[in-house]
This record gives C-alpha cells, sequence and structure tokens, in this order.
C-alpha cells in the first residue's frame, strides 16, 4: 500500500463515503496511508464501501460509522462517537450532500436539502473541532459547488416555503457550505486547523439523478461532458493533502485553484449572520470560539 508519511497512521474522515465523490476521496485517503472513518446512512452501503475500499488498498485502516443527516440527534451522536474513538482527527472531508426533488421537511422542522448540506456538517464540524485542533496542522475540506455563484441566503425564509423553492435549495446550501468555511477560517487562525472549500467539477454520479426527466438530462444530454467521480475526488483529495497549500485557509478550490466565489460569501454581515443562525438552529457549542 503507497503511503505519504504525512497520512500515514493519522485519522481522516470523510462523510457520505458510500458512492461518488466521497467513496474516491475516501480511496484516495487510504491509499496515502490514512486510518478512515467513513459515514453513511445506510449500513449495508457502508459495508459495501468498506469492502471496496479493502480490495484496493488491502489492509487499510477503516471504520464505518451510521449516522442519516435528516436527523440532527444523529448527526450529534455520530460525531460524539467518533470523537470519543479519535482524540486526534487530521483531517475531515465534508461531503455527505443531497439534491431533492420535492420540498421535505425533516424531523427537526427543516427543509432537507438546507439541512443535510448545511446544518448537519455544521454542527459535526463543531463537535469535532477539539479533536481536529488536537492534531494540528489538520484540515477541513468542505466539499461545495459552483451552483453557489447563483444563490443568496433566503434569511427569513431558510425552509423556502415562500421564496425560490426546490429550484434555489441546492444553491443556497453550496452557498451557506462556503460562507461556514470563511466564518470557520476566521476562527481558526493561529490553531493550524485549516478550513477550505472545493467545486468538485461536474460529476456523473447518481447525485441528483432522479426522475425520468433529470435522468434523461443527467444520462444522456450532459454525461459527455461530465468528470467522473474519480477525476471529480482529486480537488478534494487536493485540498485534504497537497503540501502546498499546508497552512492556507478560508479559500474557495475550483480545479485545485484559488478562486473567487459569490460576492455574497465576502459579506461579513451576511456571513455573521449566516453563523449566529446557523447555531441558533443545531444548537451547536462552540467551546474555544468566538459565538
Amino acid at each position: 500500500m503507497a503511503t505519504d508519511p504525512t497520512l500515514a497512521g493519522k485519522v481522516a474522515i470523510v462523510t457520505g463515503a458510500t458512492a461518488g465523490i466521497g467513496l474516491w476521496t475516501a480511496l484516495g485517503l487510504a491509499r496515502k496511508g490514512a486510518a478512515l472513518v467513513i459515514t453513511g446512512r445506510d449500513p449495508a452501503r457502508l459495508a459495501e464501501a468498506w469492502r471496496w475500499i479493502e480490495a484496493r488498498v488491502p489492509g487499510a485502516k477503516i471504520e464505518t460509522e451510521q449516522g442519516d443527516y435528516a436527523s440532527l440527534r444523529q448527526v450529534r451522536a455520530l460525531g460524539e462517537r467518533i470523537l470519543a474513538k479519535h482524540p486526534r482527527i487530521a483531517v475531515l472531508v465534508n461531503n455527505a450532500g443531497l439534491m431533492a426533488l420535492k420540498r421535505v421537511v425533516t424531523e427537526d422542522g427543516f427543509e432537507s436539502t438546507f439541512q443535510v448540506n448545511h446544518l448537519a456538517p455544521f454542527l459535526l464540524t463543531l463537535i469535532l473541532l477539539p479533536a481536529l485542533k488536537s492534531a494540528a496542522p489538520s484540515r477541513i475540506v468542505t466539499v461545495a459547488s459552483d451552483a453557489s455563484k447563483f444563490a443568496k441566503i433566503a434569511f427569513d425564509d431558510f425552509n423556502l416555503e415562500h421564496g425560490s423553492g426546490l429550484m434555489g435549495a441546492y444553491p443556497q446550501s453550496k452557498l451557506a457550505n462556503i460562507m461556514m468555511t470563511y466564518a470557520l477560517a476566521k476562527r481558526l487562525e493561529g490553531t493550524g486547523v485549516t478550513a477550505n472549500a472545493i467545486h468538485p467539477g461536474l460529476v456523473a454520479s447518481n447525485f441528483g439523478n432522479k426522475g425520468p426527466v433529470t435522468k434523461f438530462v443527467w444520462s444522456v444530454l450532459m454525461r459527455p461532458f461530465m468528470l467522473t467521480a474519480e477525476q471529480g475526488a482529486e480537488n478534494a483529495l487536493y485540498a485534504a493533502t497537497a503540501p502546498e497549500i499546508e497552512g492556507r485557509t478560508g479559500l474557495y478550490l475550483v480545479d485545485k485553484r484559488p478562486t473567487p466565489s459569490n460576492p455574497i460569501s465576502y459579506d461579513g454581515a451576511a456571513v455573521e449572520r449566516l453563523w449566529r443562525e446557523s447555531l441558533r438552529m443545531t444548537g451547536a457549542q462552540t467551546t474555544g470560539l468566538a459565538a
């Protein structure tokens, strides 16, 4: 097994690692010697992912942790289990995501896309921060999207009951990912923990590929222009492991290059408002961080 001496034996968490970008990101980290923890909501798919990675990296250290991001109670329990087992975490890749075709409200009372894509990784990241700080230099990588460039944050309608509806749900959540990253980077200055967001590219996976119309658009019209999941994982792996960006934080990376994000993400007041609202909605604690 090829290893990278900077990751050998170090703990790396990849959420949503049962397929697509998450699975290939986990494989890449395993090849660099990381002790993996992969998360997903389906135990059977987690076991299948474990076998898939192990077959390609014999002897890889892989743990699986189940948790459904549509339940903040499960996210909190997931984070607490990981933290109890791993007091030092070198890499956290927030990859798990959702592109819903209909409006669903979670058990917590939030629109599902916003909760799964933003509130859940926000909460998990804050729970795991003590372990990330203990392992510094360490990295937080959040998989965002260029869909964020067309978004705004509906501060008065997070659940999109009265605004742009589902067409705005995914872009809003990805913009929130980037704004969360910038807020984290600011609060983590001097700790040795970096926070960066990435755009993986347009990837030919099953993400968003639901329903007859979207299947036709995704599989027939768009597929010739899409990246493979393996190619899509390259930007996440770069952000998680590249020595040349050691210590660089608050970046939005596209094709492994720092790239300007939506102008809203540079609005300090908006970023701080989203941070406060996210704390309120998740009940997350910010021990050792500015609220």
